[in-house]
């Protein structure tokens, strides 16, 4: 008798129920880039799932393309890596052929049509942030099916479904740093909070002219709780005996 089926594993086939030992490794996940005045932020958790099994609680998803360019990954964490290590080949190379740092939208171009070409393979989604002197800040989206769209601001990810009115509501135009690093912890809180798929701790980064990122890091324990303080509007009885909210 071998030792997996010793351990119950050829019943377990056997029987029909779900094995999350054959499941991918997916970086179920919050990924978020912003552009502010001067530069951007990129932001991710770091919980990597197989299945409904925690893999790795302390992933990086801010994956380096080169010097000023970074992407935030999430899908397959396997076909994430492999398309970002050909994308920073490409760029290493352009960068000694040029004699200058790549551009942003060079980048996020290959990614493109990595992605698009081989659409039916992969499940790769990337956000491709970074900074370059001829265009600035940029960010870039681009889906599991190949399609780029630019943005001042992008998230990807299972726990983007609970960020799309909160953006909306506290993202403008021409934001400080500091006023955009605190909206990106903030929504990769709260989306914590909601996706079970996103957890650990929050890695952000700033990349701006000075052509490399400055990394962040926040604990689990450290994260804002802004969300909990909400207003709670209690009844008062009025006068003629009907309840008023206050």
């Amino acid at each position: 008798m071998s030792l997996l089926s010793h351990c119950g594993v050829q019943e377990l086939q056997n029987s029909g129920i779900h094995d999350i030992t054959k499941d991918e490794v997916s970086t179920g996940t919050t990924i978020i880039a912003a552009i502010y005045d001067g530069g951007v932020i990129i932001g991710a958790d770091s919980r990597t799932t197989t299945g409904a099994y925690i893999a790795n609680r302390v992933t990086d998803k801010l994956t380096k393309v080169c010097d000023n360019i970074y992407c935030c990954r999430s899908g397959s964490a396997a076909d994430t890596q492999a398309i970002t290590d050909i994308v920073a080949y490409y760029m290493d190379l352009t960068s000694v052929q040029m004699g200058e740092p790549p551009l942003v939208r060079a980048a996020a171009n290959v990614f493109k049509n990595l992605i698009y070409e081989n659409r039916h393979q992969l499940t790769a989604g990337v956000i491709v942030a970074g900074w370059d002197s001829r265009f600035g800040g940029q960010v870039y989206s681009i889906n599991v099916s190949g399609t780029i769209v630019q943005q001042n601001i992008s998230i990807g990810g299972s726990g983007s479904s609970y960020l799309y009115g909160f953006m909306d509501s506290q993202y403008k135009d021409g934001m400080s740093q500091q006023e955009c690093e605190n909206l990106v912890l903030n929504a990769i809180s709260l989306a914590i909070k909601r996706d079970g798929s996103s957890g650990g701790v929050v890695r952000m980064g700033v990349i701006n002219h000075t052509g490399s990122i400055q990394r962040k890091l926040v604990l689990g324990d450290q994260l804002p709780k802004f969300y909990d303080n909400i207003y709670e509007e209690k009844p008062q009885i009025s006068s003629g005996g009907d309840a008023t909210m206050v």
